[in-house]
């Protein structure tokens, strides 16, 4: 993929703020208001054409039903959003959603590292003895 120019990372930042606050102002018209969803990461391709936003979701079981209800929503998520960065961008990109595994890993990881202590199937220093 090769490495990310500033002028991407900033595009990119600048999608993800703004989409943040398009969740916000949208999001329960889409998803209900009981699911929280996060944009953690915004990854932009080397032309500003393609945004691809990485999405945290929270307090549901179904994360792809909600990633499908935004696909389902896009005219009304892209309007949202080009009328917060058209004064910003001479292109507007298209948007794609994706799920970010990361964090759901990264607790899955923690609960069984603790799982594994609270069982002692870690070992402890007092068995080598």
């Amino acid at each position: 993929m090769g490495q990310e120019t500033k002028r991407m990372l900033q595009i990119g930042e600048m999608v993800k703020r703004n989409m943040s606050l398009v969740l916000q102002q949208e999001g329960s018209y889409i998803y209900g208001s009981q699911v929280l969803v996060t944009v953690t990461n915004v990854k932009m391709s080397p032309d500003l054409g393609q945004a691809k936003i990485y999405l945290s979701v929270y307090n549901t079981d179904n994360k792809q039903a909600v990633i499908l209800q935004m696909d389902e929503a896009h005219y009304q998520i892209k309007t949202a959003f080009v009328q917060r960065v058209k004064r910003q961008l001479r292109r507007i990109p298209s948007l794609h959603f994706y799920i970010d595994e990361t964090l759901d890993e990264m607790y899955r990881l923690n609960n069984l590292f603790n799982k594994l202590k609270s069982d002692n199937q870690m070992g402890t220093k007092s068995e080598e003895e």
